[in-house]
């Protein structure tokens, strides 16, 4: 069963569309990253996902429970951090903690034990009776992603939970991620740092102006990007070569089948249709030319540039 499904969502303000009939699922175990623009419409969706507000038609299930008809249902087995999360004055982690684990509704022991796990799950142990004002960012980022996991929900959704962080806050978060999914949890997870959602989503969403543009997993948005941008019998390849890239690209000019040459520093990229036969001779006669290449082949399309393939820029 689908943990996470938007059915046709729709979401209007007024006359302004937010929300136009998006449609995808996600897993148990799997993370998916919802990427777009600003103002693309994934805040919105993840409000809904999360009870904290109605489509206009269309619905969206969390652990095939209606957001719309079954909201406690759907808030017992979710957890969701914002993009921003108010702190309170004159409270410490420990305190913030037992607040929600109360409002979760857990007692006693069980309430006790949560507090613990997330606590060492968000590697917070020193920090339990600092106040929050005092807290990082990335401190704070812990602190909510433990907060979000008290009732142990079996969806998490975040929003934006790498923005503003330091590189190794953003590697810590992105193993707390990876140990989630491990532990068969489902993730949605939107965010602007696009070669960390590649390396830890099993699928990607990609909206822009309220409409779902492309969804599955890298490979495939990547592969039917590859398709739709260069031709089938073309191969894209990337070499770098340790002196003089000018001559190289001028020898690369003068090869029949060889088009579109970029040289950027010491990398040479271009595209040939001379199939592997032919490309194992072009590097071949490369090397015996006298051309010191230490890298040379297929280049590989990033995250980004299949969302700067799939999308136009555009905000509402």
């Amino acid at each position: 069963m689908s943990m996470i499904e938007l059915r046709r969502l729709h979401r209007y303000f007024g006359s302004f569309a937010a929300v136009k009939d998006v449609t995808f699922e996600v897993d148990r175990g799997q993370v998916c990253g919802f990427i777009g623009p600003n103002g693309a419409g994934k805040t919105t969706s993840m409000r809904i996902l999360s009870t904290l507000d109605l489509p206009t038609y269309g619905d969206a299930y969390v652990d095939g429970f209606s957001c719309v008809n079954d909201p406690d249902r759907v808030r017992r087995r979710l957890g969701f951090m914002p993009d921003y999360f108010g702190t309170y004055p004159n409270v410490n982690c420990r305190e913030y903690l037992d607040f929600f684990a109360r409002s979760y509704g857990l007692r006693g022991s069980e309430r006790r034990t949560a507090i613990e796990r997330v606590i060492s799950f968000s590697s917070m142990s020193g920090m339990t009776e600092k106040p929050i004002r005092g807290l990082s960012k990335g401190m704070k980022q812990r602190l909510c992603l433990g907060r979000a996991m008290l009732h142990d929900p079996a969806v998490l959704i975040l929003d934006e939970p790498a923005a503003g962080l330091d590189p190794r806050a953003r590697i810590d978060l992105r193993d707390m991620i990876r140990a989630l999914a491990a532990d068969g949890k489902t993730v949605l997870i939107s965010s602007h740092i696009l070669t960390e959602l590649a390396e830890v989503c099993d699928r990607v969403a990609i909206i822009e102006k309220g409409q779902l543009l492309a969804f599955g997993s890298v490979d495939e948005i990547r592969q039917r990007t590859t398709v739709t941008t260069t031709t089938e019998s073309t191969e894209k390849i990337v070499a770098r070569v340790l002196s003089d890239a000018n001559a190289l690209g001028k020898i690369l000019s003068d090869t029949e089948g060889v088009e579109q040459i970029v040289i950027d520093g010491e990398l040479v990229r271009f595209q040939h249709s001379l199939g592997q036969i032919g490309q194992a001779k072009l590097l071949k006669d490369l090397i015996e030319d006298g051309h010191e290449l230490c890298e040379f082949g297929s280049e590989v399309t990033s995250l980004e540039d299949v969302f700067l393939a799939v999308t136009r820029g555009e905000v509402q």
